[in-house]
């Protein structure tokens, strides 16, 4: 077989492949074999049938057709792998020559196929790559403020005489009406001021109200067979409280944590509150880096990639969205987002060919455990719904992606606002590299290999 590329353009190429009839000659065989076990002809049983008779009864164009057909799919492989070509989208092929239909006749089989293939891009030294990221330093309010959200654990609630504010946890009833009809309502629920969990303008409606007052806003209802529809909703405040902390003593500390005394604790979390401070500087320093990549280096990107995100998004991820989902404005944002991640894995694969990056089976397994936790899913399950999907090679490449960024990042200059160099090292270093790891669930491990 002998294929030619031509390149339409940085991401489309034109293949012309010719099959001599000896490499057809097996799919001929085995079409004949094929059509003789599907017809039936007197005197002979069904797989038995001499091919001067199959030419007979259904033509030897038939059987020639039938034998590209089942043959296309490995000839166009083969012209794939023998061109260095990893296609993006299903290839549209035009057959141009048939072998001669007669009997013992010569000829080949030639064909076209046009189909988008993967960019390649060079790589320019990304060594010393240079970012400014916030100043960022945990000081005695980010410890306070962790102090505070560790006592509210602990908190009680009690009855406040005092109008709400915000922070207050409510007792309330509501009914909503659209039109003068009620629609909805419910008693006794519990609701934090400021939290946002229910309705649009509750928290402007409660505050400053008092147990037994009442007020009517208006909202667009989100939910049940009226959502969309705007409602006045009444609301009334049953009952005020607060929440009341423990004192931040020895006992405290002894209650919340495995430390005996309260400095012990606030030591502790001013070293997660210092950790938390250098993983924010870690994902904008990533980010940055990421963004310095796409400018450094041009990565085209085929309008079927594009076109196949914006297909999946509007017609089949969110087709509950509503009718307004699908505009002009959320089109372009979707298009952006799909060519800068299609731009952002040609270019980390292509990092991670050159640094010689791998996947181990304890990374893979701890990314499906972290991703787990994200979803709320419990990592066996979700370790074999992946593997069931099949999306354990995409969950592969995606840890492999990571690392490569992470190289990036290792060899980059970063430094904050104030002009302090910054140490990501405890940032980019994979977890579990300086520990022994321990057994991880056994589903998750089985789909890491």
């Amino acid at each position: 077989m002998k294929s030619a590329v031509e390149n339409l353009n940085p991401t489309r190429v034109k293949l012309n492949v010719e099959v001599p009839l000896a490499e057809l000659k097996p799919g001929i065989d085995a079409a004949y074999k094929s059509i003789s076990e599907q017809i039936q002809v007197p005197g002979f049983r069904k797989g038995k049938v001499p091919n001067a008779l199959i030419d007979q009864r259904v033509g030897r164009g038939y059987v020639i057709e039938t034998a590209v057909n089942e043959s296309l799919n490995g000839f166009y492989q083969q012209a794939m792998t023998e061109n260095e070509l990893i296609p993006l989208s299903r290839p549209e092929v035009e057959i141009n020559e048939l072998p001669g239909l007669e009997k013992d006749a010569e000829g080949e089989l030639k064909f076209t196929l046009e189909v988008d293939v993967r960019p390649t891009v060079e790589l320019p030294d990304y060594a010393g790559i240079e970012v400014q990221v916030d100043a960022a330093e945990a000081d005695e309010e980010d410890v306070t403020k962790a102090l505070d959200e560790l006592r509210g654990r602990f908190g009680s609630l009690k009855s406040a005489d005092r109008p709400a504010a915000a922070d207050d946890f409510l007792t309330i009833d509501m009914s909503a009406s659209v039109d003068g009809e009620e629609v909805d309502s419910a008693s006794d629920l519990s609701y934090q001021v400021g939290s946002g969990t229910m309705l649009e303008g509750l928290d402007e409606a409660v505050t400053g109200l008092s147990a037994d007052e009442d007020a009517i806003f208006e909202t667009t209802l989100a939910g049940g067979e009226h959502s969309g529809a705007t409602a006045q909703v009444k609301v009334v405040v049953k009952a005020v409280k607060e929440r009341e902390l423990p004192v931040a003593d020895d006992e405290f500390a002894q209650l919340a944590s495995e430390f005996d005394t309260i400095d012990e604790l606030k030591a502790d979390l001013a070293e997660q509150a210092a950790e938390a401070k250098i993983t924010e500087q870690g994902v904008q320093a990533r980010d940055l880096v990421l963004d310095k990549l796409i400018e450094m280096i041009e990565v085209p990107v085929p309008e079927s990639i594009v076109e196949e995100q914006l297909e999946q998004h509007f017609n089949q991820g969110e087709k509950s969205a509503g009718d307004d989902h699908d505009t002009d404005e959320h089109r372009a944002e979707v298009r952006k987002n799909a060519g800068r991640a299609f731009q952002n894995e040609i270019i980390l694969d292509a990092i991670a060919e050159k640094e010689e990056v791998g996947v181990e089976q304890s990374e893979l397994i701890d990314y499906i455990v972290q991703t787990a936790s994200q979803y709320g899913m419990d990592p066996n399950q979700f370790a074999q719904m992946l593997d069931g999907a099949g999306q354990v090679p995409m969950i592969v490449g995606e840890v492999r992606r990571r690392k490569a960024l992470a190289k990036v990042l290792e060899v980059a200059k970063v430094t904050d606002s104030e002009g302090n160099v910054v140490d990501l090292s405890s940032f980019v270093t994979p977890q579990g590299a300086e520990e022994t790891e321990e057994a991880e669930p056994e589903a998750a491990e089985e789909a890491a290999k």
